[in-house]
């Protein structure tokens, strides 16, 4: 599916990725047809939990059987200081997938809520010409880096290999976010003409008011929350982070609410349902999104 096709399926517009901030009025719930298109990307966004060897190989159960005719293209992390990260071309969807390992529930909770961590500016060597204004969480900023130049390797071999434009940035959890910073990453570094859509589940809060902004007006983001899960009501807006428009919550009756506009306060939208993090519930977290549980 396109970036095009996905964006009016949510009744949202896009050229070269960049979407309406008016494009969504209302809170709709989506179709079974429009919730189904998002599989394929939820079990790459799954596959990102596999270790290197398995993704390369494309051998991951599953996770990779659920999209056979993937073709990787390069793969890298420990699982450990590094998070595992693919890269690989899908003909069908014919875009290069982008995948970022994520994090057990219980260890990105420590991330998101322990005094440790701090806004903090891009790296101006990654991320030249972004404004000193924008600020992300320096352990998701630290965490983007150390593969950031790989993956970029990997997406322009692959789209060279493949002669595909289209690129599409998955992961769930920690992995969400450091696919939100992909996202402004590798416009930077990719040709004009390029397009992107960028798909997170259970994503944390990554930066501030002025780096919502900027995904908002230069990244086609989708992301997707599962009933109560705590997660994406983390860091507290109180310590200045901010959401990107784009949100999709499962509901508990099984309806996906498009949600509009950055951190909906509706209780149909994660920030309404999941007040204050004690009424979230860490299970939701690894869903399952449409029958598909996040880890490999």
């Amino acid at each position: 599916m396109s970036s095009i096709v996905l964006a009016a399926l949510l009744g949202a517009t896009i050229v070269n990725a960049s979407p309406s901030l008016n494009a969504r009025q209302s809170i709709t719930a989506l179709a079974t047809s429009q919730i189904d298109t998002f599989t394929p990307y939820t079990y790459y966004a799954s596959a990102g939990y596999c270790t290197n060897t398995q993704t390369l190989a494309w051998d991951c159960g599953t996770n990779c059987d659920a999209n056979p005719d993937f073709q990787p293209v390069a793969s890298g992390g420990n699982g450990d200081s590094v998070q595992y990260w693919f890269v690989g071309y899908d003909p069908n969807l014919d875009t290069v997938i982008v995948s970022h390992q994520g994090t057990d529930p219980s260890e990105i909770m420590p991330l998101i809520t322990d005094a440790d961590f701090f806004l903090t500016n891009l790296d101006s060597t990654l991320f030249p010409g972004i404004s000193s204004s924008i600020e992300v969480h320096n352990g998701f900023g630290d965490a983007q880096a150390s593969t950031a130049t790989d993956v970029l390797a990997a997406v322009e071999s692959a789209m060279s290999t493949y002669g595909t434009t289209s690129v599409t940035m998955v992961g769930h959890s920690l992995g969400a976010a450091i696919t939100l910073l992909d996202s402004v990453y590798l416009p930077l570094w990719l040709p004009a003409g390029t397009t992107f859509q960028t798909i997170g589940y259970g994503l944390p809060r990554v930066g501030n008011q002025d780096f919502a902004n900027y995904i908002d007006a230069n990244v086609y983001l989708t992301h997707i929350n599962h009933e109560e899960d705590p997660v994406p009501t983390c860091p507290g807006m109180f310590l200045d982070f901010v959401h990107p428009a784009g949100e999709v919550h499962i509901q508990d009756s099984g309806e996906w609410a498009a949600c509009p506009g950055q951190d909906n306060p509706s209780t149909q939208c994660i920030v309404g349902d999941v007040p204050e993090i004690w009424d979230g519930d860490l299970s939701d977290h690894d869903g399952p999104y449409n029958g598909v549980e996040m880890g490999c």
